[in-house]
């Protein structure tokens, strides 16, 4: 099974590793002259192509798709109208309408859509997502997500677009509904109209609450989520792939009780690996994605509410 790659730059050059590391390489669509010597030269026998149309007409049966997000509609449209199987990065499209024409679309054609959602293929989400199903952490109360940093700011997307869909996805994923509340804030500093600090808010249907504070003008980089149980709490690092069971309540009596902590999870695979190969694998045996069109929906609808509101505030 081979796949082309529209989009070698940024994100997309691991991509084409990883594609390249599987043994799934089929083709390279890129604009950029200079980025395409490279290419060859690191892809040697790899057809490439200056324009995207020319690898979609080819005989490639999926393609991945790693351009700037304001394109991902078109391309993912037009990939899917030409028979290929889509993955697309992160988000599926900027906005929901635009997201649920990809979905029904791939349903049509009888077409695989996934989506970039990179942290729910990182062992300690998919170890969290089991740990909390097996009841082991009692109830579930809330998530806490923070994503800091004095990182790149841009110019288009705000804060929550640029940094918080990977969360978004992941709190989705781990509650297991979709939120019936959404409540959002920002702060606009650096330039007019794009929010450099955000906090969202969401309120789910069983009760869970979930928080997320995402920033490009922070001191310190912070990524990290926090999980509150009724027996427990757990704090899973992004930076060393841990996950720290904290054995802390809240008593009969309302006494604070401590009973330790230790690190229940370390991480070692490649998130992109297990990611790719997993596109792979649900094309050969026609199964659905873990991140799949419909669930990418679901994100970009609340990251659109979120957006009205921080525009309202």
């Amino acid at each position: 099974m081979s796949a082309g790659l529209i989009g070698s730059g940024g994100w997309g050059k691991n991509i084409a590793r990883t594609l390249h590391e599987l043994k799934a390489l089929g083709g390279i669509a890129e604009v950029r002259p200079e980025l395409r010597e490279q290419l060859e030269s690191a892809y040697p026998g790899v057809p490439m192509y200056h324009d995207h149309r020319a690898l979609l007409s080819s005989e490639l049966p999926a393609v991945a798709i790693a351009t700037p997000a304001a394109t991902h509609f078109a391309l993912a449209k037009e990939a899917l109208l030409a028979g290929k199987h889509v993955f697309v990065e992160k988000p599926i499209a900027l906005s929901s309408r635009e997201a649920e024409e990809l979905v029904d679309l791939s349903e049509q054609r009888g077409r695989v859509l996934m989506v970039g959602h990179l942290l729910l293929y990182q062992p300690a989400v998919r170890w969290m997502k089991d740990y909390l199903a097996s009841g082991a952490l009692g109830e579930l109360w809330s998530l806490h997500q923070e994503r800091l940093n004095l990182g790149t700011v841009r110019t288009v997307e705000n804060a929550m677009w640029s940094l918080g869909v990977h969360d978004v996805a992941v709190l989705l994923h781990l509650v297991g509904q979709v939120p019936e509340r959404t409540r959002a804030v920002a702060q606009t500093v650096v330039q007019p109209g794009v929010a450099d600090d955000a906090y969202l808010h969401l309120g789910f249907p069983s009760g869970v609450q979930a928080h997320v504070h995402v920033s490009w003008l922070w001191p310190e980089k912070r990524r990290r989520l926090t999980v509150i149980g009724s027996q427990g709490m757990l704090i899973y690092d992004e930076g060393t792939q841990t996950v720290t069971l904290h054995r802390k309540r809240i008593g009969d009596g309302m006494k604070p009780l401590d009973e330790g902590e230790e690190v229940v999870f370390q991480g070692s695979a490649q998130p992109l690996t297990l990611e790719i190969e997993h596109f792979l694998e649900c094309i050969r045996d026609h199964a659905r994605p873990v991140s799949d069109g419909r669930s990418a929906v679901e994100v970009v609808r609340v990251l659109e509410k979120a957006t009205r509101q921080m525009e309202r505030a």
